[in-house]
């Protein structure tokens, strides 16, 4: 165990170690005496850093929500916030494009979750954050102009406007590839669990994917003793995981929003809040650990025609992360001893 908190450690070092040579990089490079003695370290600004925090918490707060209800009660609070806690850890040190499902399911059976149950509960959650970039997407776009939503404002140049287009270019595939897995996930799990199972076994025989047999046989289980978990769940249970999923994103949009507040009030709340579904849906395919170093530098250029100023973006970019990434790395840290740990208390 020793020897896999070391190995968990060191993966969660070089995240970290990445982001602050981007956030050196970004210091040089934007941020000067004269940008700093810019902020206004007044009441309003120390509130809404203050109501930043507590949209911090209110992700947090969704998210354990989530676990504690799909966990029919086998999960206390303080379990499904510890839960939360590591799986947001686990996105921080791995590849958003390779995600950290994997991990999720072996905390929650830390915590007392069986393992064919810790699986069916992770796919739910998996389900859920899903659908919730399916549904509120194509009302964001609805709603907000994609002129304005994919505009370099005063920034216009023609380095950000190949920006931007590559980042709206980025964003629709990266959606149609949403759609296409929640759907599949759809007719695994709930609309045709059986005959899902049927062509994954099928799947596994052919020639060329018989090596990966095992794996897709395990994955149609998977999916199988998930859907005999999700039927017969009330309208009412359904609205309460889905409720907990839509608070816990909202909140991580609204981290920004009153970031904006304190540091941009003349900025539209409403744009800045719409851009969030676009900053979420393209760093879902980020190539580095928790989106480290590419997070900071897409913020600072998506959002830099609403500040108006490289530095004050350059400082809202670091801040945010620091609030929704850093935190978790730091946290996640001072747990994983007990994860690690030969005898877990999963009772406490």
């Amino acid at each position: 165990m020793a020897k896999e908190l070391s190995k968990t450690l060191w993966k969660a070092a070089l995240p970290l170690l990445f982001g602050v040579a981007v956030a050196v990089w970004l210091i040089e490079k934007d941020i000067d005496m004269a940008t700093l003695r810019s902020i206004p370290l007044d009441g309003h600004t120390l509130l809404c850093v203050g109501l930043a925090l507590l949209a911090v918490f209110g992700r947090d707060f969704g998210l354990a929500w989530r676990f504690h209800t799909i966990a029919a009660g086998d999960l206390t609070w303080k379990r499904s916030f510890r839960t939360d806690i590591m799986c947001a850890f686990t996105s921080a040190i791995t590849p958003s494009v390779v995600g950290g499902s994997a991990l999720a399911i072996f905390y929650l059976n830390r915590e007392g979750i069986g393992i064919g149950r810790a699986t069916a509960l992770t796919l739910t959650t998996l389900f859920l954050d899903e659908l919730f970039f399916v549904i509120f997407c194509p009302i964001i776009v609805l709603l907000i102009p994609l002129s304005d939503l994919f505009s370099s404002g005063g920034f216009e140049s023609e380095g950000v406007s190949a920006f931007l287009g590559g980042v709206e270019i980025v964003f629709w595939l990266v959606y149609a590839g949403i759609v296409v897995w929640t759907a599949i996930l759809y007719v695994a799990i709930i609309a045709k669990p059986e005959a899902t199972s049927r062509v994954l076994q099928r799947i596994s025989q052919w020639r060329i994917l018989r090596r990966f047999s095992d794996k897709i046989t395990t994955t149609a289980r998977n999916m199988a003793s998930t859907s005999q978990w999700v039927k017969g769940r009330s309208v009412r249970w359904w609205l309460n995981v889905f409720g907990s999923t839509v608070l816990s994103w909202f909140s991580r949009y609204f981290v920004v929003c009153f970031l904006f507040l304190a540091f941009v009030p003349s900025a539209s709340q409403t744009l800045v809040f719409a851009r969030q579904f676009v900053v979420w849906v393209v760093l879902m395919v980020s190539p580095t650990p928790g989106g480290s170093g590419i997070s900071e530098w897409l913020f600072a250029t998506y959002y830099g025609d609403l500040i108006g100023n490289a530095g004050m973006a350059a400082v809202i970019a670091l801040v945010w992360r620091l609030l929704c990434y850093y935190i978790y790395l730091i946290a996640g840290c001072s747990l994983l001893p007990g994860y690690f740990g030969e005898n877990k208390n999963t009772n406490s």
